[in-house]
């Protein structure tokens, strides 16, 4: 028997992902045509033996994420369910809280997910390799160059038995150019190194209080607990814990940037794993350029060119000559006759006008470089936006015969003119 549990978050983080994460939970936020996290949940319920999934968050469960579990439950037909926490806990300390919920059933082991990652999931791979070889920890690792592993988790290991004999989160300099794709298989003997953490957080806040130096600046909480820096580090090297390299697909999904190139990569994974899900050029139909999705209640001119990598949601009004490239379009937008959308996220309800061209200028990893990943984007620097995709919030209005570069527009706005390099408050 088997268990998953996907590490949602909670509304403090995600702020990269604002405007969107407004109007929508970011697990929610639909890549390649469904919500994130669903990538997630098909994976797991794909894995032989699998019983339930758990969620675990701050969210509060509001009706999107609860009609989107209760279909969750009716497609797969598995048990799925959020568990809140009282307070934002780390990476590990929802883990610890719902320990007796993860072990009900006496699970064999369980697989832990971050929600912001893209990967193919390669489950059924760890979890061979953990029955070959059990121990307490396996995480997930795949290969970036010297520069960018400075920005994840870094992992040395024995080449020979794949154990992790140091770990790093995010080092000042290079430790390795194997790094942590958030993805991990746990036996239940591993919620015991984070007993031993929740315990001596709890001496340490009693320390505090005698010294009376409590504050919530200075103090967490003791059911705080970061499974990189409090577990992982401290465990490197003796025995427990152990990596699986993976060469496929993966990156993180911190902003929309990274959302968009995300959605490139489970668009072209579609190919192998869900060919339905991606549209077809028919007589009478769109122009259909590459990978692309559309959903069933889209309405799309025939005239229109769509593609590569562009993702119509439930809704969507494309009228005739538009042209969409590299770019999501959200539920109940119109993109009206001959715009141009490029490099671009368009929210919820917006609406483009004629001739108008919306375009951003993409972030992508470099394709001469088979280690590169998503750069850690930073919006400004010296006081200034720095180009990257558009991203227009909901219910935005876009006149007509205007041009909107490498801008973020917030959302219910009604511009009249351009913009370039701007946030439009």
């Amino acid at each position: 028997m088997l268990k998953a549990v996907i590490l949602i978050g909670g509304p403090q983080k995600g702020t990269r992902f604002r405007p969107l994460s407004f109007e929508v939970p970011k697990p929610l936020f639909p890549v390649a045509g469904v919500p994130m996290i669903q990538h997630h949940i098909e994976a797991c319920a794909q894995v032989p033996g699998m019983q339930e999934i758990l969620l675990i968050g701050f969210y509060q469960p509001d009706e999107s994420l609860t009609r989107f579990l209760e279909a969750a439950q009716q497609e797969w037909n598995l048990p799925i369910r959020y568990l809140q926490e009282f307070a934002p806990l780390g990476t590990g300390g929802g883990l610890y809280h719902f320990r007796d919920q993860i072990l009900a059933g006496s699970p064999e082991a369980f697989f832990v997910l971050n929600a912001d990652v893209c990967s193919d999931f390669p489950l059924s791979a760890m979890l061979g390799a953990h029955r070959r070889q059990p121990h307490p920890f396996l995480l997930l690792g795949t290969t970036a160059n010297r520069t960018q592993s400075l920005n994840y988790g870094c992992i040395v290991e024995n080449p020979q038995t794949h154990e992790v004999l140091h770990y790093v989160e995010k080092p000042s300099t290079f430790v390795s150019d194997i790094i942590n794709c958030g993805i991990y298989l746990f036996t239940p003997e591993a919620l015991r190194p984070l007993r031993d953490v929740f315990q001596r957080n709890q001496q340490d806040r009693q320390l505090c209080l005698a010294l009376g130096e409590d504050s919530p600046g200075l103090w967490p909480g003791a059911g705080t607990i970061r499974l990189e820096q409090d577990v992982f580090s401290a465990l490197a090297g003796q025995g427990q814990i152990f990596v699986h390299l993976t060469d496929g697909i993966w990156s993180q999904i911190k902003s929309a940037g990274s959302a968009l190139y995300a959605s490139r990569l489970y668009l072209g994974r579609y190919q192998s794993t869900h060919p339905e899900r991606l549209a077809k050029h028919s007589p009478g139909g769109p122009r259909i350029r590459g990978n692309v999705y559309i959903h069933p209640t889209a309405k799309v001119a025939p005239s229109a060119v769509l593609g590569p990598n562009v993702s119509i949601g439930e809704g969507v009004t494309v009228g005739e000559g538009v042209r969409l490239r590299e770019s999501i379009v959200l539920h109940g937008a119109t993109l009206q006759e001959h715009t141009c959308v490029l490099h671009s996220i368009v929210g919820w309800g917006s609406t483009v006008g004629r001739w108008a061209r919306v375009e951003g200028t993409p972030n992508d990893p470099n394709p001469n470089d088979p280690r590169a990943h998503m750069d850690s984007e930073s919006l400004f620097k010296d006081g200034k936006l720095l180009p990257a995709i558009t991203i227009l919030g909901c219910r935005v209005r876009i006149p007509a015969e205007v041009l909107i570069l490498n801008s973020i527009v917030l959302p219910h706005k009604e511009l009249s003119r351009s913009f370039t390099n701007q946030i439009i408050l």
